[in-house]
This record gives C-alpha cells, structure tokens and sequence, in this order.
C-alpha cells in the first residue's frame, strides 16, 4: 500500500501543472495510479492545453479501467501522427479559429494575377512532342493515387476506385489506372535507348474506410497485372475534432473515453510520404517526379504523358493539371498572388475566392471570360506533378505539413458556439503556399474533354446541376470516355458518327459510339496514328472494344458491336465491314432495386444483342476481314 501511494506522490509531482493539478482535473487524479510514464506525460500535455474537460465525467478507479488506457493509446496515436504532435495542432486551430471569429481574410494584401504555363491543342505538333518526352521521361516517376473515400456521395457502397469507369468491359477504376501506368512502364522503357525495365511504384493513400477492402481489392485481382512489390497502400489518419474557438477537444457523443475524429483531407498524403520514407528511396533509385491523382477521372491518362513532357520540358517544381474554365465556374482557378511585401506564390484559388479577390484589387468587373471564351484563370483539376528532388528539400523543411484551414459551421452571427464539431482540414494542392519564390510552378492546361471527367455526384444530384454545367456523375464520366475515344480517332482519321442526345437519370448526355481499349493498345495519339489506316468508318450505333497490343485498324467499316484480343505476339489487321445487331444502350430507372448499384447510378445498362468477337491466341500475322 505505500508503495502505491508513494509511486502516485510521485507521478502528481510530474503531473503538476501550476501547482493546481488537483483542482484541474481531479477525476484523473483518482486514476493516475495505473498510468504509464508516457500516459502521465500525456495527461500533463492535454492539462496544459487547456483540456481538462475530457476527465470529467471518469469514475473511479477500478471502473472502465481499460478503457481509460485506451483512451491513452489514441491520444498517443494522434499525437504521433500530425507533424509537431496535438500542441501543434491544437496551437494552429486557435490561431485558425481566431482568424475566422473575425472573419480574416487570407488573401489579404495578395494581388492575384494569371501566371505563366502552358496551353496545349490535343493532336497538334506541339502536343505529340510532349507526349513523347512525357513517355520517355515516365521510368523517372512515381505515381500517388488519392483513395481516402467511399463511394456514399454517388449512391455507391463500395469504395470508389473499385466502381467501373465504363460498362462495355466492366473495368474498374483502379484496374484502369493500374495498367496505364504498366503501359507508361513499357512504352517508356522501349523509348529510351538501352533502357532497361524499370518498375514504376504506385502509392495507394487509404483510410480506415477504404484500406482492407482497397487491399481485398488489388489481392483478389493478382494486383491486376502489377507486380505487388510495386504496390504501397499509406492509411491516413483522422484528426481531433474541436468543439469552440478555444480548440477544445470534442468527447466521441458514442464514447466518453475517446476523443471525436473526422477526416483531415488529402494533403496528409504529403505527410505520409515524408515519414514513410519512400521519397529518399525514389530519390535514391534515381527517380525524378512524383504524380499525384484522384480516384475516380476516366480521363486522367489520356492527359497525363503530354502534362509530364511540358515538366520535364519546362523544368517546373510543381505543375498542375488544368482545363479551361468559364468565369465563376464551381471550379478553382490557378492563380499567381503577389502580397504587398513582394511575396508570390501560384495556388488553386477557389472560385467563391476568386471573383471577390479580383474586385477587391483593382478589376471591378471580377473574375470574366476574356477573349478565348474562359476566364484567363485556368480550372485547377487536382492532378499533380512535383519534381522529386524540391518536394524532398521542401518536406524537410516543413516536416510535411500543409498550410491547413478550418470550416467551423457557427450557431449564430456571434460566432461564439459551433453547429457541431470542426476540425483542421488540408489540400494536397496547398503544397505551393509554402514554397520560396524561386520555385517554377506552372500549369498544364488541356482540353476538357480529353482529360477532366471526374465521378463524384449521385443522380439526384447531377440531375439538379443547371443546364450547360457539367454533372460529374457515373453517367457523364462514362459517356465522356466514349466521347473522348471517338475525337481521338476522328483526329487520327477515322470517320465517327455523331453522338445522339439521350436522357439518363434526369442527365441529357451525348452517346457517342462506346469505344474503348486497353492502354496498352494505345497511350498517346502517335500510337493511335500508327494503328489506324486506309478509311475507317464507325457508326453512331456501334461498339468497339480493342484489347490486344498489336492491333491494326485498316479500311474498317463498323455498323454493330466488335470485340478483339490478341496475345502480345500476334499481329492483327483489321478490315472490311462488320454489320450486326451490336450492343444497345437501355433506360435503367434509379430506383429500381432490383438492379446493381453500379448500374442504377448510371441509369443505363448494355443489351448486348449481337457482336463480332474475335481472339488470337497464338503468335504470328493475321488479318481479319468478316
């Protein structure tokens, strides 16, 4: 019994805070006997951050024991996760609340301006040169998908990047960019000369929604054709949830010993890949860029070997991806800020932001198109290449921390008392702000069509967007690759019918021919040149589906529904007219629950009444003529 009492006298004496433990938290003080050294230094830490509130309601010792430890351990995990521990978090989000109590503004004494990048035109001299370079340069990179999210915001259970990008072959999305980036692998390996086969790493940022079943996912796939050595999954964490302008901690409303976690935003992954310590081993394997990208844009590789060309090209440090943008677009706005005291940097800027930041420095009419039809403000898309040696110099300096914001929903123009609990929240965009500024950051702006295509509306809500507006949805992503596939060979030549207007899902969408193909059939437009010859036609009707490398198409006439495969070795010439009942794009109603998910959300599914399919099995040259 002394020995207890002496071993308490001892952790109090560590313990005190001001010489007022006691009347502190005296609810802890009952408990301290079963506490651990690192648990004291703990309980010391959230005393003198002023949360003394999470003891109140602890019984005495002997009751919940276990859960009180518990509550130790996720204090320990959340302090070892955020850069600086929870006293700087908890430091930030006093300085963040104070400033939004009073409604600071963080542009203040920022000019914005358009900053320098480049505009490419798809198909023209300009854009091949870069795709290529984009191509040889891709054995130098890393690839980072941002996958924290459920599909629950598009009427889809499971998690995004395991939805199809589009029903003609069902592939996933996550299957989709896996084999881009085994094509990127290939092709860029073949380019250089003598180049041996490098394997690309490919980082897969979860959470703890996402994590097991992203794993179940890629293991029960065989890792769809990747390697799983090239494969690294980073959980997230979530943060602490605050519930005043005092930034003190909010008890789980479900459990009394455990501190309320919400999400922190996909700038985290810069945090994790600091301390997981993969950059120094790319850096050290001779690596020179890393791509980051996001879960669910059908689009993304179509854009992604001219944007690294113009990096390589332009030797910028940062570069983002972007479309055109009309004025006040719902989309961020790439724009340089230059403050008062000579400061620049180029960030998203969202466009709520925006148009009064332009009225507020001297352009009274804001943010409006100019003479191309956009704003100059290009559309950021969150699409990212850093330059491999900056992003580490940089991360070292800041530990991996973002510039971080909070959104506090307020009770009332007082300010005083929130709605619910907020939190600290960071983008992986918001990497510029902290950089000097002799950082080259630009942008790559490319066609909407051809690269921006993102899945994240459900129908209801798509169906609501006003008319003109794109909808963002299951429907418009897939019929936007369909469009997408259908200009890149009218580019290249062949006669494509135009799309018909149809309405799924309260969504009016053009229905372009479904074409698709394995990226390994074709990355970049030279190789879709290369593969097309003599006068092809498709009609609106049809359907084509390509996934053997060496596919040739050659005076083919298309009416119907054709599907061709091949092994890596056969060559195969396709030609003549094929005419059949093909595959017929049908009205599936949202609420019918009797139907998939995957195909409800899209409100449309594939009868596949009749088709030509062929497959060559073994090596050699072959020519298909119906």
């Amino acid at each position: 019994m002394a020995s207890t009492i002496g071993s308490t006298t001892e952790k109090l004496s560590k313990l005190d805070i001001n010489g007022d433990w006691a009347s502190s938290a005296p609810n802890l003080h009952k408990n301290l006997s079963f506490l651990s050294p690192d648990q004291i230094e703990l309980a010391k830490m959230l005393l003198e951050m002023g949360q003394s509130h999470l003891f109140e309601h602890w019984p005495e010792p002997g009751v919940d024991d276990d859960e009180k430890r518990g509550f130790f351990d996720q204090v320990a995990r959340l302090n070892a996760n955020y850069p600086g521990g929870l006293v700087s978090y908890l430091k930030t989000a006093r300085e963040l609340l104070a400033d939004s109590k009073v409604g600071k503004n963080p542009f203040d004494g920022f000019t914005p301006s358009v900053p320098s990048g480049e505009v490419l035109t798809f198909g023209d001299d300009n854009f091949i040169q870069f795709e290529e370079a984009g191509v040889r340069e891709a054995r130098n990179a890393a690839f980072v998908l941002v996958a924290g999210g459920l599909g629950e915001r598009l009427g889809y259970n499971g998690i995004k990047v395991a939805l199809p990008s589009e029903s003609t072959t069902g592939t996933c999305f996550i299957q989709q960019y896996i084999e881009s980036i085994l094509a990127l692998q290939d092709a860029s390996c073949r380019l250089v000369q003598g180049g041996y086969q490098m394997e690309i790493p490919f980082v897969i940022m979860t959470s703890d929604d996402t994590h097991g079943r992203t794993l179940e996912l890629l293991e029960s796939n065989a890792y769809f054709g990747m390697k799983s050595t090239q494969v690294k999954l980073l959980k997230q964490e979530k943060v602490a949830c605050l519930i005043d302008n005092d930034a003190k901690l909010a008890v789980d409303p479900h459990n009394k010993y455990r501190i309320q976690t919400k999400p922190h935003g996909h700038g985290d992954v810069h945090s994790l890949l600091y301390s997981s310590g993969l950059l120094n081993v790319w850096r050290d394997a001779g690596l020179k860029w890393v791509l980051f990208f996001q879960d669910t844009n059908g689009l993304l590789f179509k854009a992604i070997p001219a944007s690294l060309g113009v990096s390589v090209t332009k030797q910028y440090h940062v570069n983002s991806l972007a479309v055109p943008r009309k004025a006040k677009e719902a989309i961020g706005g790439i724009t340089k800020l230059t403050h008062s005291d000579g400061r620049t940097m180029v960030i998203n800027v969202e466009y709520n932001q925006l148009d009064p930041l332009l009225r507020a420095t001297g352009y009274p009419d804001g943010d409006v198109n100019c003479e191309t039809g956009y704003s100059p403000f290009p559309g950021n898309i969150n699409q990212l290449i850093f330059e491999l040696g900056s992003y580490i110099e940089e991360l070292t300096k800041t530990g991996g921390a973002i510039k971080e914001f909070v959104n506090p929903k307020y009770q009332d123009s007082s300010k005083t008392a929130f709605k619910s609990s907020t939190r600290l929240e960071c983008m992986m965009q918001d990497y510029p702000k902290t950089l000097p500024p002799s950082a080259r950051v630009g942008f790559t702006v490319l066609d909407t069509w051809l690269a921006y295509a993102p899945v994240k509306n459900n129908p209801e809500d798509a169906a609501k967007v006003p008319k003109g507006n794109p909808y963002h949805s299951a429907t418009s992503g897939e019929m936007a690759i369909y469009r997408a596939n259908s200009l890149i060979l009218r580019k290249a030549g062949v006669k494509v019918d135009d799309p018909v207007h149809q309405v799924f899902n309260g969504q009016e969408v053009e229905v372009w021919p479904l074409i698709t193909w394995r990226p390994k059939w074709a990355l970049i437009f030279a190789d879709i040149r290369s593969k097309v010859r003599g006068n092809c036609s498709i009609s609106q009707k049809s359907t084509m589906v390509i996934k053997g490398r060496n596919i040739f198409l050659e005076d083919l006439s298309l009416d119907g529904a054709l599907v061709i495969d091949s092994v890596e070795d056969a060559e195969v010439k396709v030609g003549g007219s094929v005419q059949n009942k093909g595959w017929i794009v049908e009205n599936v109603d949202y609420s019918d629950a009797s139907m998939p998910e995957e195909v409800r959300i899209r409100g449309f599914k594939i009868n596949k009444a009749e088709q030509l399919e062929k497959y060559y099995s073994e090596p050699g040259k072959f020519s298909m003529t119906p």
